[in-house]
């Protein structure tokens, strides 16, 4: 069972885990209120031509595709796009869908989301607070605590192990 003191715990140790990616001008902390303002050309300067039509086109991987919806080593899964922490491995659970799954953010701050109408359906979408580029979808119907289903795209993480 987590507890609020654990979870405070792996929001710290999130917060030191999630690393820079090389020769990505994201890390320059200068360059951070910036993000939002990048242009596509940017973008695609930075991210793989999969990381930018799932991240800032909206798209989606093909289930059981993605690096890490069957993965379950301990650490932390960080936003592929500024490096972020994102969720917790303590967080995650399999949920059957075919895309990693975690019933909670490391905190509430670090996504954002938005009402999604697209393919006929009205979904909550998920964003990266930081840099704004698309995770995925959350939904009601996950586990306790928060009956929760972060259901987010492998290529939109970059993943850190504790």
């Amino acid at each position: 069972m987590i507890t609020r003191i654990t979870l405070a715990l792996l929001t710290l140790a999130a917060l030191s885990a999630c690393g820079q990616r090389p020769n990505n001008p994201t890390n320059n902390p200068s360059n951070m209120s910036d993000l939002r303002k990048r242009t596509n050309e940017e973008w695609k300067k930075t991210l793989s031509p999969e990381e930018y039509r799932v991240m800032r086109e909206h798209g989606t991987e093909r289930a059981f595709t993605g690096a890490y919806w069957n993965h379950h080593e301990h650490g932390v899964y960080c936003c592929a796009a500024c490096s972020a922490p994102l969720f917790s491995s303590e967080t995650k659970f399999d949920s059957g869908t075919g895309w990693p799954s975690y019933f909670q953010p490391v905190n509430n701050s670090c996504v954002e989301e938005t009402r999604d109408t697209s393919l006929g359906m009205v979904r909550r979408e998920v964003h990266c607070a930081r840099c704004g580029g698309h995770l995925g979808h959350v939904f009601e119907d996950g586990p306790r605590p928060t009956g929760l289903r972060y259901c987010i795209n492998s290529v939109s993480l970059e993943f850190r192990k504790e």
